[in-house]
């Protein structure tokens, strides 16, 4: 007979095998207090815990994350803040530098079709069309750009930006050096 094979044995109780621990009943009662608990044994009841109550008033990342999800420059070293953010920046750099070569590509490539279409007689072009429209665009422009206001929301995520960085240097700068290196490479 193979070795496993066959139906498990049984030892006898006195043979140095301990008994399996006896679990005490969990008390199904609303209230503690009402649970009898023999001395000795663990209370296995359970606390509720009201999560509407617990939440409010509390980020919407520290909801997500966890709730000691603090900079990084309070729960990493130093040399971990920079690989972190060095790889992370290198992936987004090469990215970007793969992703902004396809974008050059297709404007330069639709701008020398339009050219050539516009040189052979395809396209023809209304330049004073061309021109009251870039007048008009201008004088928007500088409408818009009197005013020199920023809407208080986008001055409330540039200071929360502004705090990130502050509160993660070692981060950033590696991130930015990933970055570059992922532009280069």
């Amino acid at each position: 007979m193979a070795r496993g094979a066959g139906p498990p044995t049984s030892l006898p109780r006195g043979s140095g095998c301990p008994a399996p621990p006896a679990r005490p009943p969990r008390c199904r009662a609303r209230h503690r207090s009402l649970c009898t608990v023999p001395a000795g044994a663990k209370d296995d009841t359970f606390s509720v815990l009201d999560l509407a109550e617990y939440t409010k008033n509390r980020p919407w990342w520290r909801k997500i994350f966890a709730p000691n999800s603090g900079s990084s420059a309070e729960k990493y070293n130093v040399a971990t803040q920079l690989v972190i953010g060095g790889v992370t920046g290198w992936c987004t750099g090469f990215i970007f530098q793969k992703v902004g070569k396809l974008a050059a590509t297709a404007v330069g490539g639709g701008f020398f079709l339009l050219q050539i279409a516009n040189h052979t007689g395809y396209i023809k072009v209304d330049w004073n069309l061309v021109q009251r429209d870039m007048d008009k665009a201008k004088q928007q422009l500088k409408f818009h750009s009197s005013g020199n206001k920023i809407h208080p929301e986008v001055k409330s995520k540039v200071d929360e930006v502004i705090i990130f960085l502050k509160k993660n240097v070692i981060l950033t700068g590696g991130f930015a050096g990933g970055f570059l290196l992922g532009m280069a490479s």
